[in-house]
């Protein structure tokens, strides 16, 4: 009994002790837990970085848009229709149906000849890393490699830096037929909309032909590679022979038009620097040339890109997203990748401003002066406008075209205290030792050279040429054998039978064909670059040491027109009227030294307005650089001249600009 009650004691005894002793632990170790956990949150929370968001942020757009995408896609077609016409009245016929309605018929063929960057590449042959993309776009359409392989993809979009040709075993190659320039991306257009209205009048594949080109290459050299200027000239050719003799309506858009500028001189011009067609193949085969968007004299845009790779909506996002863009913080060098890739491409040179400061102006003028976007007047088809107020407490000096700093292009140009740049010494960048994979030829300037394209501190259209040279002397080297930027004393002079004149107005004569028409039709009422402010870039491994100054602005005065380091003129957002206008305004109007045989021109501008809703998706009365390739009124004066029109049938001149206003200002001898 005793061994059972001291058994049954010490039971007792042995239960409090385990059993208290987990109770305390217990406790504690939920307290430890729960600190335990909330470390790990703390953690977890840690590790979320801007990359994730970014990845998110894209991921989360790009799924509502492709199920949006779907849906739009399997509702009938009648209901965007009727839901638009519902909230604005009924829509207006389409001009393809409209001048079917009156009559209209096929009569002229016609020949696309795209801009740049609209137009589809191909590979035809490419590296390791390009496996299963043989005859794939490369440019244009879903753009999928850009995403899948980016390096891969930048490195067969580039050309060689020495030649401006195809690197080794590489070769991209347009894509033919209207499917080239139709649709920039799906649901992007270009040319379809002026080929579906085209094509209810009775147009079809054997009366349309898309000038495709490779847009990356200089103009002569996609003859030398392609032989694209042959098969333009054979294509039109036969396109009026097998029309019944009815001459060709030439359709050029964009940088299409400097192009086609450049062929009417190579037609001409015997073999083998030309196609050897003689003096009359224009007037023989050509009724009119209508121009579209024409960049006659070079777009200030393509300053800003090839001086620091950006323009003013990239110079925005930088300021958004600061860093994104370059290299500090994810190591993604984009504005350098794309400059390295840009840079090859010798086709931006083209877009230089051409005609120095005559056309441009100089540090103390500009034709556009006194201009003031919120007192643009309204049309007056006889072309006499009447003069903008000018407010002479804010003169904006256009012809400075890149100026370090706003007090700099604002100040009198007796206080600019100017360093020439021109005899610094270059040295390497150490920042800059490590990027040859990026190599822009910035590395190649050292800090003595950027500090003295800082310290000229403003230049204009004249000086610019040079600052490239500095800047870029390579790149310039081969776009200098191509391109010619200056203005002409004797056009009879042979020099000006070289290819690098052709495609500058101001540097060649129109072909002798009086019985043809010119017509430049662009866009107005939009913000267009015209000048800038820089800055100089922060030191940073692999930098580019200049960008746009985004922290100049206006503020909130309506009449100012600099916004985020950039000062706007009237345009179409991506060329400035005086670009698009001045030829047909003044330069070629009437017999000139540019235009001996007095070939007709006409200018037709299209203010620019919004669509009224989002279900008009681009808008009928768009101003915009590509997007005015959806005006219906545009696409009705290109279809009357295919048709048979002439100039004086649409009503000659339309403008809405101070186009011949500013081109009064320009003294150029013609």
């Amino acid at each position: 009994m005793s061994l059972i009650r001291r058994r049954k004691g010490s039971e007792p005894e042995k239960d409090p002790s385990p059993s208290s002793e987990p109770k305390v632990q217990s406790e504690e170790e939920k307290e430890d837990d729960k600190n335990n956990k909330k470390k790990k949150v703390k953690v977890k929370k840690s590790k979320w970085s801007c990359i994730d968001s970014c990845c998110w942020f894209v991921g989360c757009i790009c799924t509502v848009w492709w199920f949006l995408l779907f849906l739009y896609q399997m509702m009938p077609s009648s209901i965007p229709q009727y839901v638009t016409e519902a909230l604005t009245g009924p829509m207006p016929d389409p001009p393809g149906l409209k001048l079917k309605k009156e009559g209209l018929k096929v009569k002229h063929p016609v020949v696309f000849v795209p801009g740049i960057v609209t137009g589809g590449l191909e590979l035809w042959e490419g590296h390791q890393c390009s496996e299963g993309l043989f005859r794939k776009r490369l440019w244009g359409g879903t753009f999928g490699e850009v995403y899948k392989r980016p390096s891969c993809w930048v490195e067969h979009m580039s050309l060689d830096n020495e030649t401006g040709l195809d690197p080794p075993d590489i070769r991209v190659r347009p894509v033919s037929g209207l499917v080239a320039a139709d649709y920039f991306a799906a649901g992007y257009f270009v040319w379809a909309v002026l080929i579906a209205n085209l094509a209810r009048i009775g147009y079809e594949e054997k009366t349309m032909y898309m000038a495709a080109y490779d847009w990356r290459i200089s103009f002569q050299n996609t003859e030398v590679r392609d032989q694209t200027l042959s098969r333009i000239k054979s294509n039109i050719e036969l396109m009026v022979a097998t029309n019944g003799g009815n001459k060709a309506v030439i359709i050029p858009h964009s940088m299409g038009v400097s192009y086609f500028l450049h062929f009417m001189k190579w037609v001409e011009a015997p073999a083998p620097m030309g196609g050897g067609g003689g003096p009359d193949w224009c007037s023989k085969y050509i009724k009119a040339v209508v121009n579209i968007g024409g960049p006659f004299l070079g777009v200030p845009k393509a300053i800003a890109g090839l001086f620091s790779a950006e323009a003013r909506d990239i110079a925005v996002a930088r300021t958004i997203a600061p860093g994104f863009l370059d290299n500090d913080l994810f190591r993604l060098q984009t504005l350098q990748h794309v400059m390295k890739m840009t840079r090859t491409w010798d086709s931006t040179m083209s877009m230089i401003p051409k005609g120095g400061d005559t056309i441009w102006g100089g540090l103390d003028w500009s034709p556009e002066e006194g201009y003031h976007p919120s007192k643009r007047k309204q049309s007056n088809n006889n072309t006499q406008l009447t003069d903008q107020e000018t407010n002479q407490t804010n003169v904006v000096n256009y012809g400075r075209i890149i100026s370090f700093g706003r007090d700099v292009a604002e100040a009198p140009s007796s206080k600019i205290e100017m360093i020439d740049f021109r005899g610094a010494i270059k040295g390497r960048s150490v920042a800059n030792t490590s990027c040859r994979d990026v190599w822009t030829e910035y590395h190649e300037m050292g800090y003595e050279g950027v500090r003295a394209v800082k310290e000229h501190k403003v230049y204009t259209a004249d000086s610019i040429i040079d600052l490239l040279h500095f800047v870029a002397p390579k790149m310039m080297a081969r776009g200098s054998a191509h391109f010619s930027y200056g203005i002409a004393d004797n056009l009879d002079d042979p020099k000006y039978n070289h290819y690098k004149y052709w495609s500058n107005p101001l540097e060649t004569k129109l072909p002798n064909a009086p019985d043809t028409e010119i017509f430049s039709m662009y866009g107005v009422g939009l913000p267009t670059e015209r000048a800038y402010v820089y800055k100089l870039t922060p030191l940073a491994e692999c930098y580019i040491p200049f960008e746009i100054d985004t922290t100049q602005d206006g503020g909130s005065d309506e009449d100012s027109c600099l916004k985020g380091g950039v000062y706007t003129v009237d345009g179409d957002e991506t060329v400035p009227v005086l670009s698009s206008g001045f030829m047909c305004a003044k330069g070629w109007r009437g017999k000139t030294r540019f235009n001996p045989s007095g070939i007709r021109t006409y200018i037709r501008e299209y203010d620019h307005s919004p669509p009224a809703n989002l279900l008009e998706g681009r808008g009928t009365q768009s101003g915009a650089h590509v997007d005015i390739m959806g005006n219906f009124a545009l696409i009705e004066d290109v279809i009357r001249v295919a048709a048979g029109a002439t100039g004086e049938d649409l009503g000659g001149d339309r403008v809405y600009s101070d186009i011949f206003k500013w081109s009064e200002k320009i003294k150029l001898p013609l």
